[in-house]
């Protein structure tokens, strides 16, 4: 039983969702549960469905978009041990991701298209209404003073105006509907489509302090429908965990405040996405600092870290390199079989820029895994 609930709580990365960091839960393997480790040469296979609902809200950019999704995710952890508490860990799944509003996206994904479309409405409307409107004043100013003063006057007053007020009343109303059509992703929130989304993940820890893993997210969007664009999003990453105590933590054996030492971890998390047309997103680097313990009773499980996120743009956004702050809170209660978990993930951004705003970023997500 013991070794089952460790790797539940290994399954917790199965929890993060493709385009966001790992879970703690995972990052920090058999620190924060207390399990037994497999013997070398033992092998262990675990089915797993995992049930989640989650949302993203973008609250620093234009219009605050947001993002909900209910996925199924079906698959398995294959692990061996290696001897003095390592093992070798290879997890897989796969399944349906029911999606409202804007589909996932990899972070700091900007939308740099509507900066362009001003900037050439803009140009447009300068370098050619100005010039036209100027030459027609030079061209008409004599015909315009030669024209009868009642002529100009019945003119202006009985055609003119009505055109003016129709043409206004129809271009405004035309740049209404404009303006709800290239904005309408950042409040649409009804229901799209169902995506697939995958995860696949190679683990090494070659005692029970450190861990290596290598891992891929891939996402498959369906159909065309707003920025969205049908075909494969994908994301690879590369994470190293350190135990800096021994991860067995748990309040509910006597362990006091002064043992939550033994629960500290360090963690570097790499990560590379790309959209669906095969456009490069960037690249982010999280080094962290975890704590992961245990209390209630026996197996509540209760991880926090945080650390900088050194973020790098593709070049399709033109904006430069910077610093962010980036942290996650996961909690997860094991009944019986299943595992159930909430978890939230922060980041903060100093930066001001075209399509990307001083704030915060949010992604909260809950659910339940079942092991068999």
């Amino acid at each position: 039983m013991a070794s089952h609930f460790r790797s539940k709580l290994l399954l917790l990365g199965l929890l993060a969702l493709p385009f966001t960091a790992g879970s703690a839960a995972f990052a920090h393997g058999s620190h924060g549960g207390g399990g037994e480790a497999l013997e070398a040469g033992e092998f262990d296979f675990t089915p797993i469905i995992t049930i989640e609902g989650h949302g993203g809200f973008d609250i620093n950019l234009d219009g605050e978009p947001k993002h909900y999704a209910i996925d199924g995710m079906f698959g398995g952890v294959f692990e061996w041990g290696l001897g003095n508490g390592g093992s070798f860990a290879i997890e897989a799944a796969v399944g349906p991701a029911l999606v409202w509003g804007e589909a996932e996206h990899f972070y700091g994904k900007v939308h740099v298209h509507d900066h362009d479309d001003d900037h050439d409405d803009h140009d447009d409307h300068d370098d050619h209404d100005d010039h036209d409107d100027h030459d027609d004043h030079d061209d008409h100013d004599h015909d315009d003073h030669d024209h009868d003063d009642h002529d100009d006057h019945d003119d202006h007053d009985d055609h003119d105006d009505h055109d003016d007020h129709d043409d206004h009343d129809h271009d405004d109303h035309d740049h209404d509907d404009h303006d709800h059509d290239d904005h309408g992703h950042e409040h649409d929130t009804d229901f799209k489509r169902t995506d697939i989304r995958g995860f696949l993940q190679a683990r090494y820890a070659p005692n029970d302090r450190l861990s290596i893993a290598l891992s891929w997210n891939p996402y498959y969007v369906t159909q065309d429908q707003g920025e969205d664009i049908q075909g494969l999003k994908n994301e690879l990453g590369a994470k190293v965990t350190w135990a800096l105590g021994d991860g067995d933590v748990n309040f509910a054996l006597g362990d006091g405040i002064e043992d939550l030492v033994n629960g500290v971890y360090l963690s570097v998390d790499h990560r590379q996405g790309w959209e669906s047309d095969g456009m490069y997103v960037g690249n982010y680097t999280d080094p962290r600092v975890g704590l992961g313990f245990t209390f209630g009773g026996d197996e509540i499980s209760l991880m926090i870290e945080a650390g900088p996120r050194f973020y790098v743009p593709g070049s399709y956004a033109g904006l430069d390199p910077r610093t962010d702050l980036a942290g996650e809170i996961e909690l997860s209660v094991p009944i019986g079989d299943a595992t159930l978990f909430l978890h939230w993930q922060q980041t903060y951004s100093w930066e001001d820029a075209p399509g990307w705003g001083e704030g915060w970023q949010h992604h909260v997500g809950t659910g339940v895994t079942f092991s068999f």
